[in-house]
């Protein structure tokens, strides 16, 4: 039977009901679009200054190499004093020098603290605790993370290996926001920046530990969001794909594969807009679109 024919017997109203959802359809796939091309491309992000005036301190774990390394320099170079948290003293004592020096002009101070996250001891947290109580911290930089040496099926990762990843990625992240967070709601101002990874968003085989601690800081981070939500704490979970750094073993830039520098640029101008993942709360990428 000919489609003509089939419409023919299909009562006015009802195709012109069809045609009203078709155009709602087609108007929603629209304006998603073009949603999702202002975020990344047009529209700038919130102003780095809404969560403290020059001065504010930010903390910035994970923070000797790689992304970290760059978030603590941009943010420097924005005006925030920094506290840098990593494993390695010696890496920390090079940066905040490097950043002291950079910045001269600006008075730019820097705190750091040698600690290993995978020993998820007490001490470490109580000595950070002191460090950050009394300060003006307006930005949190959760960046601290661990990866598979090597890709390798779950049922053959060693123990340690396991541990050391749930340890540094999601109780280090916990514990550090914890003791960081509540003196950003009393002062009703600040902005706690956790890095994800599209290995969170979408399950991956040989990486699978990796994979599952990287889903619970996206949930986890949500649902903070949603709890500090109008106490004047953005929480963001930026979810990044492909970086040229150490972690990722990438060593070539492309398009939609940056370098440390450029990712870092990119997110904190984009603060406050999803990007590529539209529709997710408390959720943005920079590079990459989620679908």
């Amino acid at each position: 039977m000919a489609l003509d024919t089939i419409l023919s017997n299909v009562p006015k109203a009802v195709l012109v009901g069809l045609a009203g959802i078709g155009g709602v359809i087609v108007a929603g796939k629209v304006l998603s679009y073009t949603q999702l091309l202002l975020s990344l491309f047009v529209l700038s992000g919130k102003n780095l200054r809404t969560y403290g005036k020059k001065g504010t301190w930010a903390v910035v774990t994970g923070a000797s190499d790689g992304l970290g390394k760059e978030y603590a320099i941009q943010l420097a170079q924005k005006g925030f004093n920094i506290v840098l948290i990593s494993r390695t003293e010696s890496k920390l004592q090079t940066l905040a020098s490097e950043i002291q020096t950079k910045y001269a002009g600006s008075n730019i101070q820097t705190k750091i603290l040698a600690m290993d996250f995978s020993a998820n001891r007490d001490e470490d947290y109580a000595k950070l605790k002191a460090l950050v109580d009394g300060l003006d911290v307006g930005i949190l930089v959760n960046n601290v993370g661990q990866s598979h040496r090597i890709p390798v099926p779950f049922i053959q990762t060693p123990k340690e290996e396991i541990r050391d990843i749930i340890t540094i990625n999601c109780t280090g992240t916990l514990r550090v926001t914890q003791i960081v967070a509540p003196g950003m709601v009393q002062r009703k101002r600040g902005l706690i920046l956790t890095m994800g990874s599209f290995g969170g968003w979408s399950p991956t085989p040989l990486l699978a530990t990796y994979s599952g601690s990287k889903a619970f800081l996206q949930h986890w981070s949500t649902a903070l969001g949603g709890e500090l939500k109008g106490t004047g704490v953005d929480v963001e979970l930026v979810l990044s794909y492909l970086v040229t750094t150490a972690m990722s073993k990438i060593r070539r830039t492309s398009m939609f594969i940056p370098n440390p520098r450029t990712f870092v640029k990119t997110t904190l101008a984009k603060v406050g807009r999803s990007g590529g993942a539209q529709n997710m709360a408390y959720t943005s990428t920079p590079f990459g679109v989620m679908h």
